[in-house]
């Protein structure tokens, strides 16, 4: 439902005129706050009986107020109303003209007796509040340290273990491999990273466009339990880590590109919490001005409080969230978290005081909490070394760039070393208690370079401290030195010990084999790349003129990569068409001028009774669609494409191998779950007119299904098989197909199903992985594309 709002929103966006006036979401305050908002400089009345209600009991003041999600209030002059109600025909999007602006600044919900359940005046509504008074007491509070002994360095191999381990600290796998992290095809960042595809990237990052250059960055930060000792210092230390986690971008105008949103979770109304959070928000207020960063919106939870019967309390930590993002001028320079190469890591520390180990994770471990907690001291001092490093990465002087927050700097080498599948580091620890050197979470920054020289002649001169930690090695260890320390520790026991609490997390949400196959496999199966020759990696140049050949893109509710498509489409020369479903049921769309026909991935229908099942039945039942689709496919100068959602449909309508009298079918995975992953493909000899050049290729793609599994009923010998996932284990082979078939092509090659997204992957800057030491502007998926058009045009 809400794509569906989307695009209608979109559509009237892309006009040549917006007829859109004014436009408010639905959600908290429900119609009253939409519609509103709406008329707040003119009045309107709202009629009751025109809003969408699926409950006829419901009172006038149930109406008003509820909150239900998915709807969008417009504002739109009464003569655009027919053109936005055909958009709304066409997108199958639920459309209600529900009351007008009036101009007597006086808003009115009126029921249909003509009664008036709601009916006030505008500077009653939008006037002035009342300041709001609260009166708390200031509540002193103090937390225990851990003994000395379990801080030392004998206990440092054991310290460190447990703090991989917990969740706020270990590999969020559990939680990443299960959400699209490729839809639109602009996502330039995502949670995943390196060779290993482990999630340990720093911030997220989507062009504004498919030319991907400028973007946007985003990233997070919190720190409750420093917030639990010291509030003011919990707000500067969580801005601290949102803008370290942001760092590796190039942001167009250094801080000045940045804008916060603050998320208050906080126990309010409970003795001390209001005069904790007045501290912390007076805090975060006072450091954003400091640092020149604006804070325009956010949000608060303010009832973070859970009462048992008996009178029993339990508080929430008071916590602010904030979420960062910034303009970035080229999404394909961002710095990554993984380092490549021999190099030397530097510790920068921005937080301008000695180490703490106050509400850190090691300490978490140990069941304690602290009394020293890190603070930005010196905000000048941060904003001083955020805008050196900036400038130490735009001179390409840092080639790996890793926060250092949750588990210290000790974690923060562990995870760079973790993603890279060739090499460990050597740690040269400073001559100072082991656990402050290594386990503090002062707010800073681990750099990797390959020209030490060069970057620290570069930091000197922007009078920014730092120092060296550790050296790149050959072998997958991590060797750590120091005046009382000398241990090395696997690359792959560091790797499960880091994954325990997503281990365990898993085998709730997948089968007990899965879980365990997706432990067994972590970091044996590294993406592989092999180009076959003659393939070309340089971007054309689409001329605006068009070409004469059409390729139709066919949607229906609920797909979602359609657009994506269309620029990989347009960019391999075709004229591209948007087909939605309502087009071929109406009769508007016959296909007789199109010679490609793409249907793209989603979840049409919300993939109720099974996945394309509701889009089959649009074509089944139709008789216009199925007489469209048939007369296309009796022809012999067409293709056809189906990528995910395309491939299930496919196969429900029996496309590929009308010859058979008994269908394949697209099953569940065997996983029993969503799947989102960037995984390798290998491209056989085969006849598809799409992928036949790319044989002997093995390259990264992006997987996003949940019914993914080829189901055959025959032999393989009777299917033809276009691509095969790179390992047939999962989760390389992420939904359990026989032989790891990724694609399949009807015996004259022409159409071709597929369950991964190419056209998410057509430029290195879109993978989740991609060989480093290659200059490509295009990847090789894109040629299946300019394949089809050579056919074609032939």
């Amino acid at each position: 439902m809400q794509k569906r709002a989307a695009n209608v929103i979109r559509a009237m966006a892309e006009g040549d005129i917006n007829p859109i006036v004014s436009i408010h979401d639905h959600g908290a305050g429900g119609h009253l706050n939409c519609l509103s908002e709406l008329v707040e400089t003119q009045g309107g009345r709202i009629y009751l009986d025109k809003l969408p209600i699926g409950d006829p009991s419901l009172s006038a003041k149930e109406i008003i107020s509820n909150e239900s999600q998915e709807r969008m209030g417009l504002l739109v002059k009464s003569g655009d109303i027919e053109g936005l109600r055909r958009i709304a025909e066409r997108e199958k999007a639920p459309f209600y003209v529900v009351g007008e602006a009036t101009g007597d600044k006086e808003l009115s919900f009126i029921a249909e007796d003509g009664s008036k359940p709601f009916d006030l005046k505008l500077e009653h509504l939008f006037g002035s509040a009342p300041k709001t008074i609260m009166t708390d007491t200031t509540r002193e509070q103090s937390f225990s340290e851990p003994r000395e002994e379990e801080l030392s360095a004998d206990r440092f191999v054991e310290n460190l273990y447990n703090v991989l381990s917990l969740e706020a600290v270990g590999n969020k796998d559990w939680l990443t491999n299960k959400v699209d992290r490729s839809v639109t095809g602009k996502v330039a960042r995502q949670q995943t990273a390196g060779p290993l595809q482990l999630p340990l990237s720093d911030l997220g990052a989507v062009a504004l466009d498919y030319e991907g250059r400028a973007g946007i960055a985003t990233s997070i930060g919190h720190a409750p339990q420093v917030a639990l000792v010291d509030a003011p210092a919990g707000s500067r230390v969580a801005i601290a880590e949102a803008l370290t986690n942001l760092i590796g971008a190039p942001l167009k105008e250094g801080l000045k590109s940045v804008s916060l949103s603050a998320n208050w979770m906080w126990p309010c109304r409970n003795d001390g919490e209001n005069a904790r959070l007045y501290a912390a928000v007076e805090a975060a207020s006072d450091f954003a001005k400091a640092i020149g960063v604006n804070i325009p919106t956010g949000k608060d939870s303010l009832s973070m409080t859970q009462k048992y019967p008996g009178g029993h309390k339990v508080l929430s930590p008071g916590t602010l969230i904030v979420s960062a993002a910034g303009e970035v001028s080229d999404v394909q320079k961002i710095v990554p978290q993984v380092w490549n190469g021999k190099g030397t890591i530097y510790q920068v520390d921005l937080s301008f005081m000695p180490g703490c180990l106050g509400g850190s994770a090691l300490y978490q471990t140990l069941g304690k909490v602290g009394a020293e907690v890190p603070d930005i001291a010196n905000p000048d001092y941060f904003v001083k070394g955020f805008e050196a490093i900036q400038g130490a990465m735009a001179h390409g002087l840092v080639q790996a760039v890793h926060d250092i927050s949750a588990g210290g700097v000790i974690t923060a080498l562990v995870e760079m070393m973790l993603g890279n599948a060739r090499g460990g580091l050597k740690v040269e620890a400073p001559n100072r208690p082991i656990a402050k050197a290594l386990f503090a979470e002062n707010p800073g920054l681990l750099l990797f370079t390959t020209q030490s020289e060069a970057l620290e002649q570069f930091l000197d001169a922007q009078g920014v401290c730092y120092l060296p930690v550790a050296t790149t090695t050959e072998t997958p260890t991590l060797v750590i030195k120091s005046q009382d320390l000398d241990v090395e520790l696997g690359m792959q026991d560091l790797l499960d010990r880091w994954s325990v609490a997503t281990d365990a997390l898993e085998k709730h949400q997948t089968t007990p084999e899965n879980a365990a196959l997706r432990a067994k496999n972590r970091g044996r199966q590294p993406l592989k790349y092999h180009f076959a020759e003659g393939l070309s990696f340089a971007r054309p140049k689409r001329e605006e003129k068009r070409s004469g050949v059409t390729a139709a893109i066919i949607r229906d509710k609920g797909t979602n990569g359609e657009r994506e498509m269309a620029y990989a489409l347009y960019l391999a020369g075709f004229d591209v068409k948007d087909v939605h479903m309502t087009d071929l049921m109406s009769g508007r769309e016959t296909l007789e001028e199109v010679q490609l026909i793409v249907f793209c991935g989603g979840f049409s229908h919300s993939d109720v009774l099974g996945s394309a099942k509701g889009w089959a039945a649009g074509f089944k039942y139709n008789a216009k669609a199925r007489q469209a689709l048939d007369r296309f496919y009796a022809r012999k100068d067409t293709l056809s494409l189906g990528i995910c959602n395309g491939c299930q449909l496919m196969a429900e309508l029996g496309l590929l191998y009308p010859e058979h009298e008994e269908k394949h079918r697209m099953a569940h995975n065997a996983s029993g779950k969503f799947e989102s992953a960037f995984v390798s493909l290998t491209i056989p000899e085969n006849n598809s007119v799409f992928l036949h050049s790319l044989a002997g290729t093995t390259m990264g793609c992006w997987v996003a299904h949940g019914e993914g599994r080829f189901d055959l009923p025959y032999d393989l010998s009777k299917y033809h098989i276009a691509a095969q996932y790179a390992y047939e284990e999962y989760p390389a082979n992420p939904n359990g197909s026989p032989a790891g078939i990724a694609a399949l092509t009807s015996a004259d090659g022409r159409h071709l199903a597929m369950m991964p997204h190419p056209e998410r992957s057509i430029f290195p800057w879109q993978c989740g992985y991609y060989p480093e030491e290659r200059s490509d502007e295009v990847t090789p998926w894109f040629t299946m594309f300019t394949n089809a058009y050579r056919w074609l045009t032939k």
